[in-house]
Parts: C-alpha cells; structure tokens; sequence
C-alpha cells in the first residue's frame, strides 16, 4: 500500500500542476454543473487518463514517436518553448489532455479551437528542406494517434489489461476531439492506429534531438521529491512500451530495455496508484461536475 503521507503529497503535487501562473492558464474542471465533456464518464478515456504514472510513460512513449517524424520534431523543436522552458511547455501539454478528455464541451472546444489558432502560425522547412506546416491534417493525424498508442499501451501494460474491444473503444472515443484538432481521418479501431504505424515507418529517423529530449526529461521535477528517483525506470518503460519498428527508427532498440524486476515495480505501483482517490485530480473534480461521486472512477476491489 502506498502511505497516506505520500498521497497527500501525490495530491498536491498535482494540484500544484493544474493551479496555473507562470502563463500556465487555470481551468475549472468543476465547473459549469452538470456541463458535458467530449467523453462521457462512463468511457474508457475518461478511466486511462485518471492514473498519473501511466499518463507520463505514455505521454513519454507518445512525444518520441512524434519526434521521429522530421516535420513533427522540426515543429516542435523549433517553433515551442520546448528547449527553454520545459517545465512550463509539459504542463501545459498535460492541461491540454486533461481538458480535451474531462473538461466540460464549451471550455474545452474554446481551448481546442486556440490551439488550432497557435498552429496556424506555425510553418517552417526541416533541415533535410521539407516544408511544414503544424495544421498539416496528415501531421496531426500523427500526433493524435501518437498519443491514443502511447496513453493506451502505457495503461495496458503498468495498471489494467483491456480486452480488445476497451482498446478499440478507446480509439475510437478520441475521435470527436481528432475532429476538432483538425484532424480529417482520425483512427477509430486499433487496426487503424497500427496501419499507419507501417505506413509511415519509412518516413521515420533518428535524430540528435530524440537524446536532447530525454536528457531534458530526465532532468525535469515531474514528480513528488519522494518518487523522483523512479524517473530514470519511466523513461525505460517509455521506451519499451514503443512499437519494435518505431523503437529501431529512432535507435533506441538496445540500451534501454526494462528489467522484469522494474517492470513488476511499475505494473505495482500503477495498480497501486489507480485505487488512490486524489482529490485535485481532473477526473474527480469532473466527476463531482456531472453530479457523480468523486471516487466514481476509483476502481472497486
């Protein structure tokens, strides 16, 4: 069991996270009652976002698999405070998921929409001279399925199985959001996801910046200070849970496999974390929104 000290601490520490300053925005998961959110409650999505352990593996796994398409990683490396502000850059990145899932429609449309917005001004030619541009339909067809892959496996593998039909749920409960990203094809089965997996594996390299990437990661507080020095063990788990052909693109393929004995660790902890009810989180102030428990999600021994 995990200590009530640490809960606290988790709780916090999350809370902390989502509280805005520093031109981080601050959202109201609570509010306006009873407001719908693109997901229903009772979805799969609204189940895999709630454990923060799994959401930084796959978040992890995700933005590498982005890095590996040349456009993509030229976009972002170039064009976001990535570099000079990481801290500022994941939060805000991990408050975009949370509103996009729990958030209520209206709120969480406007920020989509903005979004949409900032992309628009993004435009750019990669170093091999392969023009770019962020609201590119195709590039953020990979993006999102990026992230559906890396949040799902993650999920799957460090707290809950999921029968196929969840995982294909799963999928196709994001397309609502695809949509409104601006996506025009976005995936609705887990066939799809791998589909284009194989598909645009001959586009994908490894790059100096894949390194510049974790070595950033590694570095960054993301966690409570207590839990810190399992940043090293996530960032594995990361990049194990990578699809093989995606993992050799970006020459990760030796020097970073997860030990049983970690991988037992973390599949522990994130069972052990998904019975915790932390209060703070999006998932339960949302909960609460909809005139539900706020330990609704929390699974039942």
């Amino acid at each position: 069991m995990i200590p009530n000290f640490l809960v606290a601490r988790l709780d916090a520490f999350l809370h902390k996270q989502l509280e805005g300053g520093g031109g981080i925005p601050v959202y109201d998961f609570g509010n306006p009652m009873n407001e719908a959110a693109l997901a229903s409650p009772d979805s799969i999505s609204w189940r895999v976002f709630r454990n923060p352990l799994s959401l930084f593996i796959g978040g992890i796994s995700a933005v590498l698999m982005e890095l590996a398409e040349p456009r993509v990683r030229s976009g972002v490396w170039d064009h976001t405070t990535f570099r000079t502000e990481p801290m500022k850059r994941m939060r805000r990145t991990g408050l975009a998921a949370m509103v996009t899932v729990y958030g209520a429609r209206t709120g969480a449309e406007e920020m989509i929409a903005h979004v949409g917005r900032m992309h628009a001004k993004i435009s750019g030619v990669t170093p091999a001279g392969v023009s770019y541009r962020a609201n590119d339909p195709e590039l953020l067809r990979w993006v999102h399925t990026t992230a559906l892959f890396g949040f799902l496996e993650a999920y799957h593998r460090f707290v809950t199985p999921l029968s196929s039909a969840e995982r294909n749920r799963f999928v196709a409960e994001g397309s609502a959001a695809a949509s409104l990203y601006g996506v025009l094809v976005p995936p609705n089965t887990e066939t799809d996801i791998w589909q284009l997996f194989e598909q645009m594996e001959p586009e994908l390299e490894s790059s100096e910046i894949i390194s510049e990437f974790l070595g950033v990661i590694s570095r960054l507080p993301l966690f409570p200070l207590q839990i810190r020095p399992l940043s090293g063990l996530l960032i594995r788990a990361a990049i194990d849970i990578l699809p093989p052909g995606i993992r050799m693109a970006l020459g990760l393929q030796t020097g970073f496999k997860l030990s049983p004995a970690g991988d037992s660790l973390l599949r522990f902890l994130g069972t052990q974390i998904d019975h915790l009810q932390l209060n703070s989180s999006p998932s339960a102030l949302s909960c609460a929104r909809m005139g539900l428990p706020p330990d609704y999600l929390r699974p039942r021994k």
